[in-house]
């Protein structure tokens, strides 16, 4: 079941939190509990109830692992983990990876090996990460869990059950015990209905908007090789803005409808297009992957423990490895390859900067040159994330580097008078059509770029009302959005919110999935 339609909103989400704050006042904790498993479950099935078994599967499982690590003597229970750590994978690389690494074997040594078409399940990338997180955590004695209705929940809940955020159960259960949010408060559905309206707007009519210009140039416009320098930025640019306010949405809307529960999410994402270097980037993109990436992978393959030089090439394979996670395919290999040598570059340059003493970071000039820097690499890499093959990847970023030509719409060029005559005698051809779409493409991509670039996020807008969960509270708070974007419980908030929530349901008849929706 997706956020963005009428049957969640109208349907699920009121009757859900109706029967849940019913259960909690009428019966038990444990009742509301199972209301809530039951209905994440449901929400889980609606999309493939085959794939339930899976899920269900997966949670007594690392239910039971998790009970044998979290004795007093899980130290010597190596074994344990790593057995667990191998069942989850191993489902995560049957139903995720079979086909690609068949695909290759075939290509690479001439066989014809065919195990048929194997579906992925919902959700599968994110339900597996959070539950390896916790076999670890119990494994080290950070949590541990002997209800297996409460660990249900925290596997299940549905608002960050098909596309995170990636939670850890400390975190998370102990919010449904509090006594206080076992009753409806104003508050929690005031804050979370406002940030769910924010996440639908910035879905429905800003990302789903920006993919009309996205499509054309990615899944068809290459295969011909007549993608020109405008078009592919013109995309990629598009594209770059519509992946931020769809995944961000999704994480806003989740967090929304948590926070209805009494529940905070881990912060997401923290303004990542503001980022003046690829490690500030990582620390706002995606956050809780970066996370889990730095806490289960990084660090467990040395970290920076080792010297300078395995420092970089565990960045490298972390980055690599991360690139491999979000899907089956060369050009996310890439995209993980591109970020990794962005990372060794970086953490390479400001050990040079350190060794020579020198500290730009307070000059403005430094600081823009570096934003603009940063923002054109993650544009370029971002080509291969949404690129369908490699081939088509490799052929737009060729026309992004100018290299496949520079095409003007001759209507564009007849009206830039002795300026289009220049152009076309320096090499720019003129094109028959696709005018009207290239403009509107780049107006709006102008017009959605200060929304991410200038104005405080979600997490920043509702900062009073603590909407989500930091790993670094003091660090976050430390960094505040203007006075005039503070959201309060007044009139003028009331009215944005309910033509940002009008907005976005007008829009649902253009109802497509999120782009995370199947990683």
């Amino acid at each position: 079941m997706l956020f963005n339609s009428y049957e969640f909103i109208f349907v699920f989400f009121p009757l859900c939190a109706f029967g849940f704050f019913v259960c909690a006042r009428y019966f038990s904790l444990d009742t509301a509990l199972g209301f809530l498993v039951f209905a994440s479950l449901g929400f889980y099935a609606y999309w493939k109830p085959v794939y339930l078994a899976l899920l269900l599967f997966s949670i007594a499982f690392n239910f039971a692992i998790g009970r044998v690590l979290s004795r007093d003597n899980a130290w010597r229970h190596r074994g344990t983990l790593v057995f667990g750590i191998a069942v989850n994978l191993g489902l995560l690389g049957y139903f995720k990876y079979a086909n690609f690494f068949v695909d290759n074997v075939n290509a690479a040594f001439g066989t014809h090996w065919d195990i048929g078409t194997i579906f992925l399940p919902l959700a599968i990338s994110f339900f597996t990460f959070q539950q390896i997180s916790y076999l670890v955590d119990a494994w080290q004695g950070k949590t541990h869990e002997y209800n297996f209705l409460h660990y249900a929940l925290f596997v299940c809940f549905f608002p960050q059950l098909i596309a995170g955020p990636i939670v850890h159960h400390r975190d998370i259960i102990p919010q449904f015990m509090k006594p206080g949010n076992l009753t409806p408060r104003w508050s929690n559905f005031a804050v979370g209905i406002s940030i769910f309206a924010i996440g639908l707007f910035k879905k429905t009519v800003i990302a789903d908007s920006l993919s009309t210009y996205v499509g054309p140039v990615y899944d068809a416009g290459a295969v011909g090789g007549n993608v020109d320098f405008f078009r592919a930025w013109g995309s990629s640019l598009a594209y770059t803005f519509q992946l931020y306010f769809d995944f961000s949405g999704y994480s806003d809307m989740a967090i929304g409808a948590a926070r209805v529960f009494g529940v905070r999410l881990p912060v997401n994402f923290f303004s990542p297009y503001k980022s003046t270097s690829i490690i500030e980037f990582w620390r706002r993109w995606h956050i809780t992957l970066s996370q889990f990436l730095r806490d289960y992978l990084y660090i467990a393959l040395g970290g920076n423990r080792k010297g300078r030089y395995r420092r970089y090439v565990n960045l490298f394979l972390t980055m690599l490895l991360g690139g491999l996670w979000h899907g089956a395919g060369w050009p996310f290999v890439v995209w993980g390859a591109l970020h990794g040598a962005y990372l060794m570059v970086n953490h390479g340059w400001r050990h040079i900067m350190s060794q020579l003493g020198w500290d730009f970071s307070g000059r403005l000039a430094y600081r823009a040159l570096a934003w603009c820097v940063t923002f054109v690499a993650v544009v370029f890499s971002w080509v291969y994330f949404r690129a369908p093959t490699l081939e088509q990847g490799n052929q737009i970023a060729l026309a992004m580097l100018g290299l496949s030509g520079f095409e003007i719409p001759a209507g564009i060029l007849a009206r830039l008078g002795g300026m289009g005559a220049q152009l076309t005698a320096i090499g720019f051809v003129p094109a028959q059509g696709g005018g009207a779409v290239i403009v509107s493409n780049y107006l709006w991509v102008l017009m959605v770029a200060p929304i991410a670039l200038l104005l405080p996020n979600v997490a920043q807008i509702f900062m009073r009302h603590d909407p989500v969960l930091y790993e670094n509270d003091k660090a976050f708070h430390s960094i505040r959005g203007s006075r005039l974007l503070s959201w309060d419980y007044n009139n003028r908030w009331a009215l944005a919110v309910a033509l940002a929530g009008v907005a976005g349901i007008l829009t649902l008849q253009q109802v497509s999935e999120f782009l995370y929706f199947q990683f």
